[in-house]
């Protein structure tokens, strides 16, 4: 029996099925095939690169035209459905280029852009829309930082980069839309319009960045609490001086039903052009409401050059056909009437209590939150209304065409002016009757 070495013992080369065969030794000049596998080191950084550039956020820019463009479909749409069924014909049916010129324009003229037409300037903006671009477009930003991969870890170079690329992308489809919309009968300057949405674009944002970046929180940590609360009365007493006016408006326009009922008919626009009227109308809903808030203040709003519509002195002119003016009061208010103006007071005293309220939680003590801070937040938070207020009446103004309809909407000075002395009246009786209150109550239990 041939001797064996320990060579032959040795395991060779897995064959096809997995399992070792016994090879003899080849000779020594014979070139020996090896299989051709990649080194695994070569391989291993192969597959590291991959994954770093899978990891690798997307530039800003891209991720800022990709939200920011949905973002303008999302508060393009349903303006364009209301105008086709406002245009709808039974029979022949909205034209579609046509539509979507109207809408276009619609969509600019929310953002203010005026559009110049042959009978003047149209610049009364549809503030409904006007919300919910400013909605979407901050969410926009929010994505954009969300995109980069820098939520809640950002720096406010990386909220003002991802606020920039949104305007910067805002602005450029304002001045394409504006350019292809325009037409011998309704003009829009481009450059106006790219300046005007890319501003738009970058405020708002701005405010989605630096939310979802964590810089908005960290900048109103270091706030000093007493401009904390000056903005917060502030916005809350506005916020409910709208709502009343929203309210008043609804009833208003619930009363004159009958009238405006027949100035949808007198359109003969079949039950579908009725339906696109009416929500035409709810687009102007939020002008609506600020203007009755003006009326509850006391300066009121004008219809036109030289008129005047508050609860001591009505003046009206001719007014166009449109069913939101069926509304408007006819005279004076009565007595009766005269109830509504105490809802400005109302909304201040509805805040102060809400404000001595929430110092007295945050107060490490009960009797430890002092008159001086809780009276002069009250104070101050009829200017911050007031403020708010003109700001609000400013965006909801305009005009329709030249003539005596080129100024509508409330009085800006006048109506900040009366809103801050009311509603610092009314948050400076409540906070400190709620003061008292509540200091006698912790007195009594601490007998």
């Amino acid at each position: 029996m041939a001797a064996t070495t320990g060579d032959d013992d040795a395991p060779g080369p897995l064959d096809a099925g997995g399992s070792a065969r016994v090879m003899a030794d080849p000779p020594t000049d014979a070139p020996v095939d090896h299989p051709a596998v990649a080194p695994p080191v070569a391989r291993s950084a192969d597959t590291r690169r991959d994954r770093t550039a899978l990891r690798r956020p997307p530039p800003v820019l891209l991720a800022a035209t990709v939200n920011t463009l949905w973002a303008a479909i999302v508060g393009y749409v349903p303006l364009f459905l209301v105008v086709a069924l406002v245009a709808f014909k039974p029979h022949a049916g909205p034209r579609l280029g046509d539509v979507t010129r109207f809408a276009t324009l619609a969509w600019l003229l929310a953002h203010g852009v005026p559009v110049s037409t042959g009978a003047g300037a149209i610049s009364l903006a549809p503030l409904a829309v006007s919300v919910l671009a400013a909605w979407r477009i901050t969410r926009a930003g929010v994505h954009t930082v969300r995109a980069i991969r820098r939520r809640r870890r950002g720096t406010a170079r990386h909220a003002l980069l991802a606020a920039g690329a949104v305007g910067l992308v805002y602005g450029v489809l304002g001045a394409v839309t504006a350019g292809v919309a325009s037409s011998p009968a309704a003009r829009v300057a481009p450059l106006r319009a790219g300046l005007t949405l890319a501003g738009f674009g970058v405020l708002a944002g701005l405010l989605g960045a630096a939310s979802a970046s964590g810089v908005l929180a960290r900048v109103t940590a270091h706030v000093p609490g007493l401009l904390r609360d000056v903005s917060r009365t502030g916005t809350v007493a506005t916020l409910l001086l709208l709502g009343a006016g929203a309210g008043v408006t609804g009833v208003a326009i619930a009363v004159a039903g009958a009238d405006a009922a027949d100035m949808i008919a007198a359109y003969h626009a079949g039950l579908t052009g009725q339906a696109g009227l009416v929500l035409l109308s709810l687009v102007y809903a939020p002008n609506l409401a600020v203007w009755a808030a003006s009326y509850l203040a006391g300066p009121g709003f004008a219809v036109g050059v030289g008129t005047v519509v508050s609860a001591g002195a009505v003046r009206l002119g001719a007014l166009p056909a449109i069913p939101a003016f069926a509304a408007l009061p006819a005279r004076p208010a009565s007595a009766l009437g005269a109830l509504l103006l105490g809802l400005p007071l109302a909304a201040g005293m509805t805040a102060g209590w809400l404000l001595a309220r929430r110092r007295s939680r945050e107060a490490t003590e009960p009797g430890a939150w002092g008159w001086g801070g809780l009276i002069g937040a009250a104070l101050l938070a009829g200017p911050a209304a007031g403020v708010l207020l003109a700001l609000a009446a400013l965006v909801s103004s305009g005009g329709l065409g030249r003539g005596r309809l080129a100024e509508i909407g409330p009085f800006p000075v006048p109506l900040a002016l009366v809103a801050s002395g009311v509603i610092a009246v009314g948050a400076v009786i409540a906070a400190a009757a709620t003061r008292a209150i509540m200091g006698a109550v912790v007195r009594r239990r601490g007998r």
